[in-house]
């Protein structure tokens, strides 16, 4: 036993360890630190059984491809698929056994890790396809329209990564990038060519080899569902031939503007408000949006060290989160926008400028907006305030102080037009020519805005009907926009424990995510029945 042990440890050292293994009939490690499929080999064989009646019974339906890459992605990516299986599709997961994108792996472990992935899917092969993209031989060379998309991708994950608008073109982790975001869609194109698909379901689409691939499938004209998870568990956002991540909500908005809240709807949006303005978490959501209650105006004016001229409020986002990427309108970078603004607002002694620096900046190793205003000027004049992401003061304390409001895509710019307060946008945000913001597309415009808004920072309130106008669309924002959706990436077992594939098929199940499945698959999206 103990040769065996040893000869074990010596193989699974080895450049072909895995193979060996099985050659030599010792088990092969399925579990490495960084790629983790136990929970699916765990649950899978009994997921299948659950719903092979349901796909045996369901007319067939669209070929779908689902891609996915990294374990966590992947292991939802099957389930997934067996959910859409069930309902009659045929379904296609093309995956890449990767486990982090943020370094190279070498032709042995990615052996490893695909033989892993294999041994895990085995069970689902009489429902689903696999196809391990490593093994399919790649086109040799992208077409430019292509090129260039995968290019600004890799450009992305390197801004993304190091949470910095400037990135270095010759550094090394943007040619990684660059790299294996190539190979993905070279090895995806070649395959589709070959594999034709009715419609494609890619997670995210906007990073990594989720966004080589969402633009691979774009470029061949393939009706493409891209998806991320809202704040609140049970629920995601879903988008059909766009990036999720943009949050478009023009469709509905088309659909739902003209209808005014009853007084049910009034009354969950304002308990959703009164949670991120007190502190408190809301619904399914275990996130805080402030870390102390409300106070007083008078203690938050003391606190800050204001005066009675009127205050700007200027709320930043956390530089290179991809709610901001590629959101520019008139300026190169959000980065930008900050300086530009601050400049203005040194001469403009007569208003007050209060900075909120985005709280999210506690978590983030990257570059702060608080460095960006530190090379404007040595010392800040006296009219400008910057609140830092660790200080404890509450923001809606501060818009309720604001005469007007600065944001780039941060929600906090819809919730101060729900208080009444002016609001210029700078960057493209989902909330934006909704009727109840500033809209500039160029410098000039923007600050011909500031200009005109600030001749009379007493008056310039939003009309009644543009105030509700802000209340409807943040309601069809928080509540209807998400759709229903059984699991999360993040602790998904805990979800599968509450929602297994037998309950997921009940009645109850597919009364509450059944659509959802179908928009997935590339059914298209109604918002009027919502």
């Amino acid at each position: 036993m103990a040769g065996k042990a040893s000869l074990k440890r010596l193989v699974h050292h080895l450049p072909v360890s895995t193979e060996t293994l099985a050659l030599l009939g010792l088990k092969p490690r399925l579990r490495t630190r960084r790629y983790n499929l136990s929970y699916l080999r765990k649950i899978l064989p009994q997921a299948c059984e659950q719903i092979r009646p349901f796909a045996n019974a369901a007319q067939p339906g669209k070929r779908v491809l689902i891609f996915s890459t990294l374990h966590y992605w992947i292991r939802h990516s099957t389930i997934l698929g067996l959910a859409l299986a069930g309902l009659g599709y045929q379904v296609t997961l093309v995956y890449l056994p990767m486990p982090d994108w943020r370094r190279r792996f070498n032709k042995f472990e990615n052996i490893r890790h695909a033989i892993s992935t294999r041994k895990t899917l085995e069970p689902a092969k009489a429902l689903m396809e696999f196809v391990n993209l490593f093994n399919v031989k790649p086109e040799k060379k992208l077409p430019p329209e292509l090129g260039e998309a995968v290019d600004s991708i890799s450009l992305h994950d390197t801004q993304y990564t190091f949470e910095s608008e400037e990135v270095d073109l010759k550094s090394d982790f943007y040619r990684l990038r660059q790299e294996s975001n190539n190979r993905a869609a070279c090895a995806l194109l070649a395959w589709l060519r070959s594999n034709p698909m009715d419609v494609a379901l890619i997670p995210n689409g906007a990073n990594v080899e989720f966004g080589a691939a969402y633009h691979t499938t774009r470029y061949l004209g393939i009706p493409t569902v891209t998806y991320e998870f809202s704040e609140d568990r049970g629920q995601i956002w879903l988008a059909q031939d766009e990036e999720v991540v943009r949050q478009n909500t023009d469709l509905l908005w088309q659909a739902r503007a003209h209808l005014p809240l009853t007084a049910e709807q009034r009354r969950e949006i304002e308990d959703l408000e009164s949670a991120r303005r007190g502190a408190r978490t809301f619904g399914l959501s275990d996130r805080l949006w402030q870390d102390v209650p409300a106070g007083s105006v008078e203690q938050t004016r003391a606190a800050l060290g204001l005066d009675n001229r009127p205050v700007v409020l200027l709320a930043t986002n956390v530089i290179g989160d991809s709610l901001t990427l590629e959101r520019n309108i008139f300026s190169n970078s959000m980065s930008e926008w900050i300086t530009r603004t601050v400049r203005y607002f040194t001469s403009r002694t007569d208003v007050q400028l209060v900075i909120r620096i985005h709280p999210g900046e506690r978590y983030s190793k990257g570059f702060s907006a608080i460095e960006i205003i530190n090379k404007v000027e040595k010392q800040l004049p006296e009219n400008i305030h910057v609140v830092g992401p660790l200080e404890k003061v509450n923001t809606y304390d501060v818009m309720r102080l604001t005469a007007l409001g600065l944001v780039y895509t941060t929600t906090t710019g819809l919730e101060m037009a729900m208080d009444g307060i002016p609001v210029v946008i700078a960057g493209e945000t989902h909330y934006r020519k909704r009727g109840f913001t500033f809209d500039p597309n160029t410098w000039d415009e923007y600050f011909e805005i500031l200009d005109r808004v600030l001749a009379n920072p007493a008056r310039p309130r939003l009309t009644d009907d543009q105030i509700d106008m802000a209340w409807n669309y943040a309601y069809r924002f928080f509540f209807e926009y998400p759709r229903p959706f059984p699991w999360r990436v993040v602790q998904f077992w805990k979800d599968y424990e509450v929602w297994p594939m037998a309950r997921v098929f009940s009645d109850e199940g597919q009364a509450q995510f059944g659509d959802t499945f179908r928009y997935l698959a590339g059914e298209p999206l109604d918002w009027s029945r919502n």
